[in-house]
């Protein structure tokens, strides 16, 4: 099968399911900003690898890079013979970020002030990560004004950046980097 096929070159592509829309569309859009991220959170997981992070960490990373692939499926979709067949968002998935949040800030100082993106190249890289993952959940919620989603989608990516924000203060910790609070 060939990468190209040239359907796309008027600025058309087809959802899941065949039907087709402008790559302009707010489906596309939505599902295209996960694509994003999860190529973002590749990148994170790679680097993380590189040093040898707890694996741990990557090994979850891995799982979310699969369900945000699930997700953008749901967000492609757009015929009812898929529904049912995708995997989908679960509670579970919710439930596993925010234990993997809660057993991160056992070891964290509680926070007082905002915190200052970067002084390690794998922090500076979290917080890419999270604030694609904020622009994705905006992209979603927008996309859930103009037709029935399940809400869970929203709740998973809105508890994805809270997980990226706290895998950012502990790789601080484990590297021994000190925050930068904003102070105004």
């Amino acid at each position: 099968m060939k990468i190209y096929t040239k359907k796309g070159d008027r600025g058309n592509t087809k959802l899941l399911g065949g039907t087709p829309v402008s790559k302009a569309h707010i489906k596309v859009d939505a599902y295209g900003e996960v694509d994003e991220l999860n190529a973002h959170l590749a990148h994170l997981k790679d680097e993380l690898r590189s040093i040898y992070f707890n694996e741990i960490y990557t090994t979850m990373l891995h799982r979310i890079n699969v369900q945000l692939f699930d997700l953008g499926s749901l967000l492609a979709v757009d015929n009812s013979k898929y529904k049912g067949k995708l995997n989908q968002i679960k509670d579970d998935d919710i439930e596993e970020l925010e234990e993997g949040i809660d057993d991160m800030e056992e070891g964290l100082d509680s926070l007082k002030n905002f915190i200052l993106p970067g002084g390690h190249p794998l922090i500076s890289l979290c917080h890419i990560c999270r604030t694609v993952c904020r622009r994705a959940e905006r992209k979603v919620v927008l996309l859930s004004e103009q037709e029935n989603l399940n809400s869970i989608y929203i709740k998973y990516l809105n508890r994805l950046s809270d997980y990226l924000f706290t895998l950012a203060r502990f790789i601080a910790v484990e590297l021994d980097v000190e925050e930068e609070k904003w102070m105004s």
